[in-house]
């Protein structure tokens, strides 16, 4: 039986690797990546490195055998998820995978912004294909926002569209150490987790948190949906993925972001990271 990491060389995925390689011996461990060069420091250790494309599923004929435990990191690629995460759903059931686990998003079925629209197909696959399998509905990280942090400094201000309403998020290591005690544990078949950070969080606070740390004024800044869109893409981003982060403010808006239940934490036995830790780590 082996470990099997999908997607490894990603922010999550390194940080999983290495949460595994903390508790299972590296022989243990393998990894299905793009590129055998970006995972040559594992393989130095002993990992298994095998190398897969989504897009052709031949190549994943041969990633996963029978009994292993199977983390499929959900792709980056919007719009050409649900082909991808399919093939893999598809390579794991030939192969006889023990469990499946998948990094969904919060809210799974329930959630209506559609950025949660290919984890809730990719749910719907991984359902029908019978596998034992753990859902872990990721929220937001935080590094999510604190990735910006300097020009929110700069400018002085956290622009969004939320209305300034709550939000649970979390580190990326928090939900790393999920995966780590979903594949290294027991009795997680058929799981399903809604993890979010222990306490949500206002863009107001976040903006103060930012204040605090550098000594600088920053503010919120609530504009309509229109203007943070016209602001997204004034910055660079694409039309198209400026108007998902549009969306996903309407659904902080609505609070579909803010369930601080628990979960996480109780899962990997300690607190989630507080907000003003992850601030000062990116500052």
């Amino acid at each position: 039986m082996m470990i099997v990491v999908t997607g490894a060389t990603g922010q999550l995925g390194r940080l999983v690797v290495e949460g595994l390689l903390a508790k299972v011996p590296a022989a243990e461990l393998a990894v299905a990546v793009r590129s055998a060069d970006k995972a040559a420091d594992w393989a130095a250790k002993g990992v298994t490195v095998r190398v897969v494309d989504y897009d052709r599923p031949e190549t994943l004929a041969t990633a996963f055998g029978a009994g292993d435990r199977v983390l499929l990191i959900s792709g980056s690629e919007v719009g050409s998820r649900v082909p991808q995460h399919t093939a893999v759903v598809e390579a794991a059931k030939a192969a006889g995978v023990a469990l499946l686990a998948y990094t969904s998003i919060l809210g799974g079925e329930e959630a209506t912004f559609r950025l949660a629209e290919e984890h809730q197909a990719t749910e719907a696959v991984i359902r029908a294909s019978g596998l034992p399998y753990v859902l872990l509905r990721n929220g937001w990280y935080t590094e999510n926002y604190t990735a910006n942090a300097a020009v929110a400094i700069e400018h002085g201000a956290v622009v969004g569209s939320n209305g300034d309403a709550r939000i649970a998020t979390a580190a990326r290591q928090d939900y790393a150490d999920a995966a780590v005690a979903v594949l290294t544990g027991e009795g997680h078949e058929n799981a399903v987790y809604e993890l979010s950070g222990d306490e949500a969080w206002s863009f107001s606070e976040y903006a103060a948190a930012l204040a605090a740390h550098t000594g600088k004024p920053v503010a919120y800044a609530d504009v309509p949906a229109e203007k943070h869109h016209e602001i997204l893409v004034g910055a660079g981003l694409p039309e198209g993925f400026a108007a998902i982060l549009v969306d996903v403010d309407a659904a902080i808006a609505r609070g579909e972001l803010a369930r601080d239940r628990g979960v996480l934490s109780k899962l990997i036995g300690r607190p989630t990271t507080p907000l003003a830790a992850t601030v000062a780590a990116s500052l």
